[in-house]
């Protein structure tokens, strides 16, 4: 069974001093459903599925929280590396991937 795992300890930034509210949480669950592994994110007992947002939400994460995330499966190496982006980014997702041109001809 060669199944990869990684972890990764952040804090909930102050960018957003309503913290992982529902806006945050929805775009936290998009990004981490692009990855195929599991991911849970733990706050002290709590143990949420990362690709859950009814789940993300039951862990009242107000800035200065410490969430731990853990990944296991294809890719969780990634997915940890790009949630924990995330969140230290103040819930702001990463513009990496192609972007569509925006069209300026306004004609």
């Amino acid at each position: 069974m060669s199944s990869s795992a990684a972890q990764r300890v952040v804090v909930i930034s102050d960018k957003d001093p309503l913290g992982l509210h529902i806006r945050p949480a929805e775009q936290f669950v998009r990004l981490a459903m692009k990855f195929p592994c599991e991911i849970e994110v733990v706050r002290e007992n709590l143990r949420a599925d990362g690709k859950s947002i009814m789940h993300m939400l039951t862990l009242g994460a107000e800035p200065g929280v410490e969430l731990r995330l853990e990944a296991r499966g294809d890719d969780a190496e990634q997915a940890v590396d790009a949630l924990a982006r995330f969140i230290a980014n103040g819930f702001v997702l990463e513009q990496t991937e192609s972007q569509p041109p925006t069209s300026s001809d306004g004609g």
